[in-house]
């Protein structure tokens, strides 16, 4: 009899809801339907790197209890890229072959990486260059992968966000005010579409669309002429100035996105009567209970990829597709990025709603 596939399976980036709805999946189609042995390796490919290899035996009793919960139960890292890997003397050090090691000291027939395009990148050039079998989960609360519709996380960011519309909205018409909600998307606004359309937001700023403060000037003008007292504005967080320059926020670990909400903010209370607030989700979009819709497609893609091992349909990545699953190759998965389209669906939907996107 031939030994049973063993096979390894890890999160990379940043966490999101769901993650774990998918790793049940895979342990248990790969055991049930198989007779596999699964490893979670821990903290992405840090865990790879580690001697021993850092990894859990997988079984459906150790992954059942984390269905409803967030984050992920293997631990992730979005730091440390393994080629050119940071070091403790401030030098940068070549780790993949480290990887590639501890692969093979698991003993492992095929690995399952869950990450954005970025993880999948780095993961497909260590497949490359150790000849390991890979497949993909696509999961990124930012929904930027451009060969699926949806990617896990993304559905429960877009449901908490939308919550904070709703929320904001008691306030900003009890003080007359202009709410500024910024939400998550790294360099694509589709959390603050979807929640901005979903949440009867007045104003909806994206980084695919350019805009002016004059225009957004206009629009709270035209409200309070209309005799509405407040406002709701949501922003994806990598939205420009005006002028076009990124807005960052500085910290010990460097610069990210974050804090357009506030200059918004200041830049509005120089041009018109009104009193603004700011609320910034940040994390709170990535964690929390996951949707129905993220623990679906999560269980879908984590059972698909269990099938393309089966088949040994290595290098490629599970989507979701007109309400099926489809694998395509990891290289085209992570060459087709998703932005909003400004003249796609639900932008025109928001302009027919009457919400001022930007320019037109």
């Amino acid at each position: 009899m031939a030994q049973p596939k063993r096979i390894g399976i890890l999160t990379s980036g940043g966490d999101c809801a769901g993650l774990n709805a998918a790793i049940r999946a895979v342990v248990h189609s790969a055991i049930d339907s198989y007779g596999w042995e699964v490893y979670g390796i821990r903290q992405a490919t840090h865990g790879l790197m580690a001697r021993p290899p850092a990894a859990l035996h997988l079984t459906p009793e150790k992954v059942d209890p984390f269905l409803t919960k967030g984050g992920t139960m293997l631990g992730t890292t979005n730091k440390g890229d393994p080629f050119a890997f940071p070091m403790t003397d401030g030098t940068v050090c070549d780790r993949s072959q480290e990887i590639i090691e501890g692969y093979h000291l698991l003993g492992l027939d095929a690995l399952i990486g869950i990450g954005g395009d970025g993880s999948l990148a780095i993961l497909r050039r260590l497949a490359q260059q150790g000849g390991l079998n890979l497949v993909g989960i696509p999961k990124t609360i930012d929904n930027d992968v451009g060969v699926t519709e949806c990617s896990i996380g993304f559905d429960t960011a877009v449901s908490v966000a939308t919550e904070a519309v709703d929320r904001l909205q008691f306030t900003a018409a009890s003080h007359s005010r202009v709410m500024i909600l910024e939400v998550m998307g790294r360099d694509a606004g589709h959390i603050a579409m979807c929640a901005g359309i979903a949440g009867g937001a007045d104003i909806i700023l994206i980084p695919e669309i350019p805009y002016t403060l004059d225009g957004i000037c206009e629009t709270i003008k035209i409200r309070q002429q209309q005799g509405k007292n407040y406002c709701l504005l949501v922003v994806a967080e990598a939205v420009r100035t005006e002028t076009g320059d990124r807005v960052l926020i500085k910290d010990a670990e460097g610069c990210r996105l974050g804090g357009v909400g506030q200059y918004l903010s200041q830049a509005l209370c120089q041009r018109i009567e009104a009193e603004t607030r700011v609320t910034v989700l940040g994390h709170i979009q990535r964690g929390g209970i996951p949707s129905h819709l993220d623990r679906l497609i999560a269980t879908c893609f984590g059972v698909a990829a269990v099938e393309l091992i089966a088949k040994e349909k290595y290098d490629h990545v599970v989507t979701w597709q007109q309400r099926s699953v489809v694998a395509v190759p990891i290289e085209e998965a992570i060459f087709k990025y998703s932005a909003v389209n400004p003249q796609g669906a639900l932008a025109t939907t928001a302009r027919r709603m009457g919400i001022f996107l930007g320019s037109e």
